[in-house]
């Protein structure tokens, strides 16, 4: 009847989890087969998987603390339970099994809890079970516990005495055994009886119940069930009952991992005014220990890679262990047009998580990108928010984090290298000599790789051996004949640095005359670094990298890094960058930083996989929230265009950022210089500037609404701004489609100050939800970028240079016609002239170029002129960062 039960509950479980495969672990440190047996039949019975350990007789308690240890943070056992000599559970081993897998019940947490009667709250252990369905009607009767000390005896104390039975207990050597014996109704064995204490000390008609482990005990006593003493065994019983805990167990996890909130102690904040210099804020917040964090936010052991105390990346298996775990709630906050006085995506994204978790006590996670070099050392001087809405710590997360671009750059250079290699050998070496050294003699064995393979098959050459290869065959193999005029693919550094936007290569007497003109690039504006932002697991990521395309062979074919053999390199400098890195807030939420393109060339987002782990993580009632670059028009165009597709998430919410201050630039206020007073039209009140730069606004929400996505406007409040400067944008936005529009002030005291939006995030987030893409992906090349330029920028149409023609009819021949748009423009306009702010009309949006990201997935076309390296100003950031020597602390960042 019990396992019956059992197994129906689990059969129910599993219709509606159908990945679930619930694994009982049992540690033995003995050879008793029989046990072993009856746990295995009793689980095959119920549907259970049961894995016996079986360490050695005579092992140590610190052996079998060991392997709990191991199985405790084993994503793929959830239940443990444990078959020792009762030399061996001792408190310490018991304690040892973590409560939420302990399904003997023999922990003090579950004892606890037992003994206060949170019996929904607890599982009673098996042999205690196995004891109450054998005996009936206890009320008033005596019961004697015999032997029975520890754990079992403190539960089995309790459930009698909650059936109304009179409990004594007495040890096996306690002068007084006979006497309490000759005077109990029922006698609990709690261990086996020893020989010197004689059945007749038992009146007749005692019922006796032996909890001892031996289950041959059941089969002795099968004889003397009419004899006055005779004993009635728990032993299968008890096993029976073990596998339906395991089973409450599941029910209860899946219930908990189902409406699961965070233990999340969350950090205070002590806000001063004037507000501190983000560094201050920062250094004055003592952050978690990042493996506290993990903990906190349901993470295991083995599932977190910590670098120092505050950082960790956090690996893929963890989607697999949740996958069935429903997603949270997705926004995505973007912004109005960029102008030099600032929005603050970042500090909205950062403010509104803390509000959400910290003050809300909803889970929350915020997916950020990495900072790169350039900007921090350059004009910016870093992205981790600001005020008292930031990651923390700020030197952190703006130097080097985990290295995550340094493997770009890495990867990057390496197939740079492999590019110009591979056509100087192929320009010096005869057909034959290129093969023989492709496909050396290795141990007098010559053999393709797998990679080679891969090459051979793509070519129609359905071939193993070297030597069977014919003489076409083996040329064609040999020779990418890649047109070093085509090549596409350049250098990259992560540092502003100008002079390298036009270099030459090859002048070097070793290359023999080989030079030829290229370029670096920002390492941020890598295709490897918008695969890295779009991947969806360690397999599509080789697949993407392998189908880079990095110039054309002489027939106009593409070339890509496949070909040149190198993928399997490129993928194992990416193995770790791959993983999302974890830090926090100033509040204690935790964060997710990971890929960091730059949204006018690139996508601009955070990882897909950061995304998907948080939607995870957070479960069905949280919210992940994570940001587009640059404006509405810019990165979150990009954004629902070519990352929803790469994902499959939609999003159920945007939050749109503005300021007062940059509304009035739009409305057409002075230009404002860096270093330079600002001008009193942002710092005196001004109705009417105001109304004029809300078209700009008004224009970004109506963008968000071409996806079918509700928008929530944060106003992002300065001191300056009047109060009715501030209801005034908070009016248009609404009147113009805003689901709600909310002024914030978390810069300056935290999450509180943004407790507003949050409830009016997660009012929007229970809206309909119409999400749609723009295009669809079978319309030609320019009719995708000409609906982008109409519909999002508002242009009159576009014009395709001739160079940017013939690319469109290359990729549309080779085949890449069916990829999404992702638009190389100014940020700081919504036309292609970036002095042009408001809402421009009227203009036609020059291609002057085109390039394809094929292992990214996107076309991107150059708008007017686009540089893919920024260059150091007159006085850079790094005049003002510094090392003291003595403290190492670093000076300087802002």
């Amino acid at each position: 009847k019990i396992t019956e039960n059992a197994k129906k509950s689990l059969a129910s479980l599993k219709r509606g989890n159908p990945q679930l495969e619930p694994t009982l672990a049992i540690i033995q440190a003995h050879n008793d087969h029989l046990i072993q047996e009856a746990n295995k039949s009793f689980a095959e019975e119920v549907g259970l998987r049961v894995i016996h350990i079986c360490l050695p007789e005579g092992s140590t308690k610190n052996e079998i603390i060991s392997e709990i240890l191991r199985l405790n943070e084993d994503p793929n056992v959830q239940g443990l339970a444990l078959d020792l000599p009762e030399s061996l559970c001792s408190s310490k081993v018991l304690n040892t099994v973590k409560p939420e897998k302990d399904v003997d019940g023999l922990s003090n947490v579950n004892l606890g809890r037992l003994v206060r009667g949170d019996v929904s709250d607890c599982l009673v252990p098996p042999t205690v079970c196995a004891v109450m369905e054998l005996l009936e009607d206890l009320g008033g009767k005596t019961v004697l516990l015999v032997g029975a000390g520890g754990a079992l005896g403190a539960a089995l104390q309790t459930m009698l005495q909650r059936e109304g039975a009179a409990v004594l207990s007495c040890d096996w050597k306690a002068p007084q055994l006979q006497s309490e014996l000759r005077h109990a109704d029922v006698v609990v064995f709690g261990s086996a009886k020893p020989s010197d204490v004689p059945v007749s000390w038992i009146k007749p008609g005692t019922t006796v119940i032996s909890c001892s482990h031996d289950l041959l005990s059941e089969k002795r006593n099968d004889g003397q069930q009419n004899k006055p003493a005779a004993e009635k065994a728990v032993g299968s019983l008890a096993i029976a009952m073990r596998m339906q805990n395991m089973v409450k167990n599941m029910e209860r996890w899946i219930q908990s991992q189902q409406n699961r909130k965070w233990d999340l102690h969350c950090l205070k904040l002590q806000p001063l005014s004037p507000v501190p210099s983000d560094i201050e804020i920062s250094r004055a917040q003592s952050p978690k220990a990042v493996d506290v964090l993990a903990k906190e936010i349901g993470l295991l052991t083995d599932e977190i890679e910590s670098y120092g105390q505050t950082k960790a990346k956090v690996r893929l298996s963890l989607l697999e262990r949740l996958k069935d775990q429903p997603d949270g709630k997705y926004v995505l906050v973007a912004g109005i047009t960029p102008t030099p006085l600032g929005e603050g995506k970042s500090t909205v994204t950062v403010g509104l998580v803390q509000a959400l978790t910290a003050h809300l006590n909803i889970n929350s996670f915020a997916c950020l990108r990495q900072p790169s070099q350039g900007p921090t050392f350059g004009v910016k001087g870093g992205a981790a928010g600001g005020g008292y809405a930031q990651v923390i710590p700020m030197e952190e997360f703006n130097l080097h984090l985990t290295g995550d671009i340094h493997a770009i750059t890495a990867a990057n250079n390496l197939l740079a290298a492999a590019i110009d290699a591979r056509i100087l050998h192929e320009n010096t070496q005869s057909d034959k000599s290129l093969y023989n050294r492709l496909v050396p003699v290795v141990n007098g064995v010559r053999a393709f790789s797998a990679i080679q393979l891969a090459r051979l098959r793509r070519l129609g050459i359905n071939k193993t051996d070297p030597a069977s290869l014919t003489e076409e065959e083996s040329t064609k193999f040999a020779r990418l004949d890649i047109d070093p005029s085509s090549i596409t693919w350049q250098r990259v550094v992560d540092t502003n640095d100008r002079f390298l936007r036009k270099i030459s290569v090859g002048q070097a007497n070793t290359e023999k005359g080989f030079v030829r003109q290229a370029q670096f690039d920002i390492a941020v504006a890598s295709e490897i670094m918008a695969i890295l932002a779009l991947t969806t697991s360690l397999q599509d990521m080789k697949e993407r990298l392998g189908k880079m395309v990095v110039a054309s062979d002489k027939k106009g074919e593409p070339v890509t890094a496949e070909d040149l053999g190198v993928t399997g390199a490129l993928a194992v400098l990416m193995k770790d960058a791959i993983k999302p890195t974890l830090m926090q807030t100033l509040e204690g939420t935790p964060v997710f930083v990971h890929a960091g393109p730059f949204a006018n060339i690139a996508q601009g987002t955070s990882s897909v996989l950061a995304d998907k782990i948080a939607l995870k993580l957070v479960g069905e009632k949280g919210f992940v929230v994570t940001e587009a670059g640059f404006g509405a028009d810019i990165g979150m165009e990009k954004f629902f265009n070519i990352k929803c597709r790469a994902s499959g998430l939609v999003p159920n919410v945007v939050v749109l950022v503005a300021t007062v201050r940059a509304l009035k630039m739009h409305g057409g206020g002075p230009n404002v210089t860096a270093g330079a007073p600002l001008k009193k039209e942002y710092t005196e009140e001004n109705l009417q500037l105001v109304a004029d730069g809300c078209c700009n606004l008004q224009k970004q929400i109506q963008i968000a609404q071409l996806f079918g996505v509700p928008v929530v406007v944060a106003l992002n409040v300065f001191k300056t701004d009047s109060p009715a400067e501030v209801d005034l944008v908070c009016k248009i936005a609404k009147e113009s489609g805003a689901f709600d529009a909310v002024p914030c002030n978390h810069w300056s005291i935290g999450g509180k100050g943004a407790v507003k939006l949050a409830q009016a995030v997660e009012k929007a987030a229970n809206q309909k939800n119409n999400f749609k893409f723009l295009y669809k992906l079978e319309l030609p090349i320019a009719e995708k970028i000409r609906i982008i330029a109409q519909k999002v920028y508002g242009a009159e149409d576009i014009e395709l240079s001739p160079a940017a023609q013939s690319q469109v009819d290359r990729y549309t021949r080779q085949g890449f016609g069916n990829l999404p748009i992702c638009m190389a423009k100014t940020h700081l306009s919504l036309s292609h002239q970036p002095e042009r702010k408001g809402v421009p009309t009227g203009f036609i949006l020059p291609i002057s170029d085109m390039r394809a990201s094929i292992g990214a997935g996107f076309i991107y076309p150059l708008v007017g002129t686009m540089s893919t390296m920024p260059g150091l100003p007159t006085r850079p950031c790094f005049y003002d960062i510094d090392l003291d020597p003595i403290t190492e602390q670093v000076k300087g960042l802002f």
